[in-house]
């Protein structure tokens, strides 16, 4: 075996109702699943099929820990999204057998530098710096996917109490098993890997200090506090 030259990095985990704790391998996350978001971001979400994008497996920010209000930007903003941790890998998952490779569900957020990422998509470039920071994947526990039912739940997020964000799982453009099995096409899923699956409407700015808490039915919650 090749001496390491530097420590290897610590691998990120996220707690789970079993006791242990799921290793992070990669965290993708699916853009405008929702239509009434994707109209409030400015897109017709009836004209294109779902895409992704990524954040680092040590962005995940667990255990209700404190997440740091992120650099170089202005305008931090949430999305409270169903998380879909990978157990059995795969390329080209048929849908039908797609919820076979999920070991569990959490709630999640997508946290993101709006103002980063409008200034991406007005000069056609990349969303890493706008998405994929440090500390920009709160996530709650994972339950076991034989405890959950992936196609309804209410979705809920609010900030220093007040509500922010409402949907359902429901509302989803393309179901979670939809979702997996489109990305399985693009790369092969292994175990470790965690699927962000999309945000419903109200998505805001949060400030420092905020204590921002979101929901979903069935599923379970995250909680943080910015500072």
């Amino acid at each position: 075996m090749t001496d390491l030259v530097i420590p290897a990095p610590l691998l990120p985990t996220v707690p789970t109702t079993t006791g242990g704790r799921f290793p992070v391998r990669r965290v993708f996350c699916v853009g405008r699943n929702y239509a009434a978001h994707a109209r409030e971001m400015g897109h017709d979400p009836d004209r294109e099929p779902p895409f992704f994008f990524t954040k680092p497996a040590d962005a995940v920010v667990t255990d209700g820990a404190d997440t740091p209000y992120p650099t170089m930007t202005d305008r931090l903003e949430h999305e409270v999204e169903l998380v879909v941790a990978i157990g059995t890998g795969g390329a080209d998952v048929p849908v039908a057998t797609a919820l076979d490779h999920v070991w569990g569900y959490a709630v999640g957020l997508d946290l993101t530098r709006r103002d980063l990422q409008a200034d991406a998509k007005r000069l056609g470039r990349p969303w890493d710096m706008a998405k994929g920071f440090d500390a920009s994947a709160p996530i709650g526990t994972l339950v076991p996917a034989a405890e959950v039912d992936p196609t309804h739940g209410v979705v809920e997020l609010t900030v220093d109490g007040e509500r922010r964000q409402h949907g359902d799982l429901a509302d989803q453009i393309w179901s979670v098993a939809e979702v997996i099995a489109e990305l399985s096409r693009a790369v092969r899923l292994e175990p470790g890997d965690l699927v962000m699956t999309g945000t419903p409407e109200g998505v805001g700015m949060l400030a420092r200090g905020a204590d921002v808490r979101g929901d979903i039915a069935g599923v379970g919650t995250v909680h943080t506090r910015l500072v």
